[in-house]
């Protein structure tokens, strides 16, 4: 239950998470279970107000988005009504409906196929009797045009009235089921690249591999033991205010974490990306068209209670909106934005070394790269996105790996996925860093994102007017330029020195005012 009361003037809104299961195109490490419920405040000057082949294959599984109804509400006959329809291609599905079976299996989705075909053959059944009892009530329509015999008047006055109260039942019913059709159909993830390998995470395969461990020869400390040292991090005083997972970075850290930022979009912009600061808030209704149901039994998201609005996870999403329900022109594409924001994540994995300090935490700042393009170019721009990633870790002088991840690590709206991990020595392992997913047309038609092909011919009605070409989806695609926690955990434990110091990358120092090393505050 929400707890709301005035302090000062300021009202304390309550959050509460939002249920979303396990399914990030972003990066698999966005989007782990949570064992239990967390609470956190959000402070606001006013009370807020309460609201209530391939190509092919990606078609039929997306969905556009379109007018929205007022809240997630049951009916008299317990059918939960979508927030937003999805233009989904049904006769596709049934028409391929091995192929998307052997994906969804594949990808250890819980979307019940059996029951999509089920419910849309009920849907076209009830179909044709509306539109037979419409027939035959404007036949009766028609039939009282002319002139009739009272008694005959009358009987068609009833026949209409007959026909007008069983097409009331039949339409509400069609309303029903087509709702149950949506809501089953939404969880149905998007197909997969014929490159991906099938399996879950330990059968990914390697893409690349850069540099190699360097050799510390002496003994090495994780990022908790340099960050108390140097007097960088403080994770206790940040427990007793906000909480376990949340922390304070102090002094030189403060910096780094800025120089990493604007570093990293100063490299993106080079390679012609505008860049952004977005909304850290966010309709729920747009995170469920990029692709993140919440309704699933793990909750990954921060909702805010009383509210159709949560905390952001990845700018991903609210980039995603920008051009929510458009149609861009050919001639803008690509649009490439680099965008900075927090991001909050419950991120409660499994407890313990692998997940310790930084690695996993509730509140951070990360700098994330969306592209929208046609659809025939977005393996080519996804290709883009892992470079620019990999130059902007070789740039820093890291070890790492990239690799094509398998299907059950693929999250629903991810058609393909590169990841990089970098090797991170305290930890004495290879931790996630960065991932590059391209989700061709699975959130564009969600999110209603549309452009208009300009060298298709236009064809000349008979009216003389001109049809102009059919839109087509854009393809999306994300990338993580800058986690900066994770960069942290690598910059301080790859480089860390025997005296305790830490050196600064090259490229970063002109970002922290020349300085080239952290000391021990005693020197």
């Amino acid at each position: 239950m929400a707890l709301q009361c005035r302090l000062s003037g300021t009202t304390i809104q309550s959050l509460k998470m939002a249920t979303i299961p396990i399914s990030s195109s972003s990066s698999r490490f966005i989007f782990r279970t949570l064992p239990k419920t967390l609470n956190l405040a959000l402070f606001s000057r006013h009370t807020p107000p309460k609201a209530p082949p391939f190509s092919v294959l990606i078609r039929a599984l997306s969905a556009q988005a379109v007018a929205a109804a007022p809240a997630a509400q049951i009916s008299d006959n317990k059918v939960v009504k979508p927030q937003w329809k999805a233009a989904i291609d049904f006769k596709w599905i049934r028409d391929n409906k091995e192929e998307v079976a052997v994906n969804i299996k594949n990808r250890n989705s819980n979307a019940n196929l059996e029951l999509v075909l089920e419910l849309y053959d009920k849907m076209l059944n009830l179909q044709k009797e509306v539109e037979g009892l419409r027939g035959e009530r404007n036949n009766v329509a028609n039939k009282m045009k002319g002139k009739l015999e009272p008694s005959e008047r009358q009987k068609l006055v009833e026949e209409g009235k007959n026909l007008k109260e069983a097409l009331m039942t039949l339409e509400e019913d069609l309303i029903n089921l087509r709702d149950e059709l949506q809501l089953e159909a939404q969880c149905i993830p998007n197909m997969t690249h014929p490159d991906v390998p099938i399996g879950g995470e330990d059968s990914s395969k390697l893409r690349n591999m850069v540099g190699s461990p360097r050799k510390l020869d002496f003994p090495v400390k994780d990022h908790l033991q340099i960050g108390k040292e140097l007097d960088l991090i403080d994770f206790d005083a940040a427990a007793e205010v906000s909480g376990s997972k949340f922390y304070y970075l102090r002094n030189e850290a403060v910096l780094l974490e800025m120089a990493l930022i604007n570093w990293t979009l100063a490299e993106v912009m080079k390679r012609g990306f505008t860049p952004l600061i977005t909304p850290e808030v966010v309709r729920s209704s747009v995170v469920e068209k990029c692709g993140f149901q919440p309704r699933g039994e793990n909750t990954q998201v921060y909702s805010i209670e009383d509210s159709d609005q949560c905390l952001i996870g990845t700018a991903e999403i609210p980039v995603g909106g920008i051009h929510m329900d458009s149609i861009v022109a050919e001639s803008s594409l690509p649009i490439k934005y680099v965008a900075f924001s927090h991001c909050f994540r419950t991120e409660a994995g499994a407890a313990g070394t692998a997940t310790r300090g930084l690695y996993r935490v509730h509140q951070f700042s990360k700098v994330e790269m969306f592209i929208l393009c046609k659809q025939e170019e977005s393996d080519k721009y996804h290709e883009e996105l892992i470079k620019i990633e990999e130059d902007l870790f070789s740039s820093l002088g890291l070890h790492y790996k990239t690799l094509d991840m398998a299907t059950g690590d693929l999250g629903a709206p991810a058609y393909r996925k590169f990841d990089v991990e970098a090797w991170m020595p305290g930890l004495e392992r290879y931790g996630e860093i960065s991932s590059a997913s391209n989700c061709t047309d699975y959130q564009s038609r969600r999110l209603g994102i549309r452009y208009r092909p300009s060298e298709s011919p236009s064809t000349t009605s008979k009216k003389g007017k001109t049809n102009q070409a059919a839109t087509k989806f854009v393809h999306t695609l994300n990338a993580t330029a800058c986690a900066v926690p994770r960069m942290l955990v690598c910059l301080l434990e790859n480089f860390q020195q025997e005296d305790g110091s830490v050196i600064i990358p090259d490229p970063l120092r002109p970002f922290m005012g020349g300085i080239e090393a952290i000391y021990p505050k005693s020197r």
